[in-house]
């Protein structure tokens, strides 16, 4: 992997995508923590600006990357978003064949950022409770990475100082981060009372007591998605987790967000590029319609069709050929505000994550599966300000819709899924988990890197197939992608490396049909 040398001043070059689908590259691509030397004297700035850069990399602030990885790939992928510029034909993600300039950004754009911040973080402070919090933002975001590809170099970067890094395989990625979070949350459970630096934070202002609860709960999310293919370490982690002194999010006022350092992503890409590069996926809302589901207008716009057509929540089909036109800017927008947060972790995942661990029968303090899944819910409906959770989740009729598209170009034949809301302490196994990641799956809009991960790990929620595959028979459209192919440039200046990567992948080629190590579905 080719890396930047480790520059004391490197925080401050401030991670810019180095990719632009829009005129409005400049605009928004600033430097997001920039300073004068004054104010760098009075508030201990190259400290906070590299902490700030390193937060600014796991759901990217900078919107240009975060519209490749949470839009147009996690977006597309997790059944959240579909594209809606016609200039995307042809080479987008949600049609299995994106091209080297989209499938990099997340490799050689995100994994540079967290070595090079997460480095400068050590040699400017001493204060090993901010140590501890930088190794944890680092993991959440590498976590996202390896997710994304597979095999990835991680504990040999920068080692001798070589600018070319050996991949680790997915389970050492896994190992290696279970690990330095562990480490993590003893250090800052020794310390429990010390607080940092609020100007340091856009998470939770210094607040080390949030980010222990936040650790034990990436804790939980790594140690479920391992849980198939390891299941021993899987229920070790997880217990570890909910069981710690501390224990993980349980309640909203913990749940992580991060401030946008200039304006909400999402809202430029959905509003200000090009009239909005995506909409509304037709998967969230055709499940949400079936069910009724309050939220919908906390989430969601209203579709903008004129002439005949009801408005309501119509999303758009993700994987078509994209109309010209305004005919994809009618669909159902993301409900966004230039200054709203970003989700990291909600207490609504923790919850689902931990009725997921009690249904395979590991101890999450003593808590039913059936009770944990309605408690997830309760907490979302919390979250989003609004009321009838118990009608909600006492609701055993209401099931996802089937897609009709209102223009008639993109309907979907049948329904997903037929999933109820209320849960059957007497369904099988599988129906329970079902239920589980459907709801976890709507509490986590718009987190659509997990959806994804989820979706491949357990096959839920039952997304529709895409109407284009242009794969060329790599990707089976009933499965869907499984990962990225590594970059381009990885063969030509890492070529070594990343073919023993490809080695490891164990399961088929360097293409989007290779399922990664912890699926076993």
């Amino acid at each position: 992997m080719k890396l930047y040398k480790i520059l004391f001043w490197g925080a401050i070059l401030s991670s810019t995508a180095q990719l632009s689908c829009t005129k409005n590259f400049e605009k928004y691509n600033t430097d997001p923590a920039g300073a004068t030397p004054s104010e760098v004297e009075r508030d201990a700035y190259m400290l906070s600006s590299a902490m700030i850069g390193l937060q600014a990399w796991v759901v990217p602030l900078d919107v240009n990357a975060n519209q490749f990885i949470e839009c147009l790939l996690g977006g597309s992928m997790g059944g959240y978003f579909a594209d809606s510029n016609n200039g995307f034909n042809g080479k987008n993600f949600a049609t299995y064949n994106p091209e080297n300039g989209w499938a990099r950004v997340p490799f050689n754009d995100v994994l540079p950022k967290l070595f090079v911040q997460t480095k400068t973080i050590k040699q400017v402070s001493q204060d090993v409770t901010v140590h501890a919090v930088a190794d944890i933002i680092k993991v959440m975001a590498t976590s996202r990475v390896t997710d994304i590809y597979g095999p990835i170099p991680y504990s040999k970067v920068g080692e001798n100082g070589a600018l070319e890094a050996p991949y680790d395989s997915q389970e050492q990625v896994y190992d290696l981060m279970l690990t330095q979070l562990d480490e993590a949350i003893k250090i800052l459970t020794d310390r429990k009372t010390q607080n940092f630096s609020s100007k340091a934070d856009l998470v939770y202002g210094g607040n080390v007591l949030q980010w222990i609860k936040l650790a034990n709960s990436l804790k939980l999310r790594l140690a479920i998605h391992i849980s198939d293919v390891d299941p021993t370490k899987g229920r070790q982690k997880a217990e570890e987790a909910v069981n710690h002194e501390i224990g993980v999010i349980r309640s909203n006022g913990d749940n992580a967000f991060i401030k946008p350092i200039n304006k909400n992503p999402f809202r430029v890409i959905m509003y200000e590029y090009n009239n909005g590069d995506s909409r509304v996926s037709a998967d969230i809302t055709s499940y949400m319609n079936g069910y009724a589901d309050p939220r919908r207008a906390k989430y969601f716009t209203s579709s903008t069709f004129t002439g005949s057509i009801t408005n309501g929540y119509y999303g758009l089909r993700s994987g078509i050929q994209i109309p010209s036109g305004n005919t994809p800017k009618q669909y159902t927008n993301m409900n966004v505000a230039e200054s709203d947060k970003l989700l990291w972790f909600n207490a609504a995942e923790a919850a689902f994550l931990q009725a997921e661990g009690a249904l395979k029968g590991w101890n999450m303090n003593g808590t039913t599966a059936e009770s944990l899944y309605n408690q997830g819910i309760r907490l979302s409906f919390e979250q989003w300000s609004v009321s009838g959770a118990d009608d909600y989740l006492n609701n055993s009729t209401n099931r996802p819709m089937a897609y009709v598209d209102p223009l008639g170009s993109f309907s979907y034949a049948g329904v997903p899924s037929s999933i109820t809301i209320k849960w059957q302490e007497a369904g099988t196994a599988a129906q329970k988990l079902e239920r589980i990641i459907t709801q976890k799956w709507i509490a986590n809009f718009p987190l659509g890197i997990e959806a994804w991960t989820e979706y491949r790990r357990t096959g839920y929620p039952k997304l529709m197939e895409v109407m284009v595959n242009n794969s060329g028979g790599r990707v089976d459209s009933k499965r869907m992608a499984r990962r990225l192919p590594y970059p381009q440039e990885e063969y030509t200046e890492n070529s070594k490396n990343v073919n023993d990567a490809v080695s490891n992948l164990l399961k088929g080629a360097d293409n989007m049909g290779t399922d990664l190590w912890w699926v076993k579905k």
